[in-house]
């Protein structure tokens, strides 16, 4: 069963840009961590939505595999400063029950 993780980061007016540049700049490779199936950064249409990081994983081990390894505290070793977010990023954890896909034509 796949599991999705949703990391809803609440960044500050004036941060965007940095934010996105970081992610263009990630050092820690998740796309090559055995499991990982894709990532999305999505920028907010609205001033007061969140960004939200969405990954897709295999498993949930692979998820934890992830979270535990050396490329993923090379990867948060040198964060943003609390005033480039508006208060606490939340992140949230599912298994995906249903899927459905458009086919091609």
């Amino acid at each position: 069963m796949m599991y999705v993780v949703a990391n809803r980061v609440p960044v500050a007016e004036g941060w965007e840009e940095e934010f996105e540049t970081r992610f263009r700049r990630r050092s820690g490779q998740v796309e090559h961590q055995q499991g990982f199936v894709s990532m999305e950064v999505m920028r907010p249409k609205s001033p007061d939505a969140p960004w939200i990081v969405l990954t897709r994983w295999e498993s949930e081990e692979a998820f934890r595999n992830w979270i535990g390894s050396e490329d993923f505290k090379e990867a948060h070793r040198n964060p943003l400063p609390k005033e480039a977010f508006r208060g606490e990023g939340r992140l949230e954890q599912h298994e995906v029950l249903i899927s459905a896909y458009r086919e091609a034509p």
